[in-house]
């Protein structure tokens, strides 16, 4: 029997593809024989990102925008469309976090920021990549990453529990609205990663790391790799009866 890669075929966007989750599912997505179209504000870090898929025989498409402008998004689309002659399925990955300080102490314009990247980003890329779907009349698949955030007060900040859980929430309200349409969507429930930013909070703050680590029943944090592995068998053929979901991909940290 012939095993082709899981997403052979498909055009997926994704978002927040120039670093950390994003890059890893950009390249594996390409591995595992998808046209890929990445979507970042960081130009340079993308085209890097695409370079790497380029030489391992892929095929990448870079589109720089922000989530939060609707123009951006609906230009991406209508990008992806053009390359790839339609949009099978997408990641809609980028966020937005701070360490910040209690509720009644955050600035109304951290909260907005929060809100405007973890959740009006989802709405933005959904509403216009649903759009494309069902112009195709194929179908297709999402994923958005949402957090163990979206299910527990984790201690992050008010506002990212707060975007995290309506994430999980539209993501519901949309596989119920588009099911019947061929169209899949899911949610990630991701643990601590070890991306570039968080990184960078490890060498600022170490003391930040046992907190990380010890809410894992696995006891460490996860590769982005790992994450993108859920997101490529979500999006793929292979989960085609996996719609509405929350998966957790953490470790075991909302298991307890």
């Amino acid at each position: 029997m012939r095993v082709e890669g899981l997403l052979q075929g498909k055009a997926v966007m994704i978002t927040g593809a120039s670093s950390g989750i994003g890059a890893a599912a950009a390249r594996l997505f390409a591995a595992e024989g998808a046209d890929v179209v990445l979507m970042a504000r960081r130009k340079d870090q993308l085209a890097a990102v695409a370079r790497d898929i380029a030489e391992a025989g892929g095929r990448a498409t870079v589109l720089a925008g922000d989530v939060t402008d609707p123009g951006d998004v609906e230009r991406v689309v209508a990008g992806a469309v053009e390359a790839y002659g339609r949009l099978d399925g997408a990641f809609n990955n980028a966020g937005w976090a701070t360490a910040g300080t209690p509720l009644h102490e955050t600035d109304d314009s951290v909260f907005e920021r929060v809100i405007d990247v973890n959740l009006r980003g989802v709405w933005h890329c959904m509403k216009y990549q649903i759009r494309a779907m069902l112009a195709a009349g194929s179908g297709g698949s999402i994923v958005n990453t949402a957090s163990v955030a979206a299910v527990l007060a984790t201690g992050a900040t008010a506002s990212y529990i707060a975007a995290k859980h309506a994430v999980v929430g539209l993501t519901k309200a949309a596989a119920d609205e588009y099911g019947g349409q061929g169209i899949r969507v899911n949610s990630l429930v991701v643990g601590s990663t070890l991306t570039e930013l968080m990184q960078q909070v490890l060498t600022d703050i170490p003391a930040l790391e046992e907190p990380f680590v010890s809410r894992s029943m696995q006891k460490r944090m996860a590769e982005p790799a790992e994450v993108a592995q859920a997101a490529a068998w979500l999006l793929s053929g292979r989960a085609s009866f996996v719609t509405g979901t929350a998966l957790p991909v953490d470790g075991g940290w909302t298991a307890r």
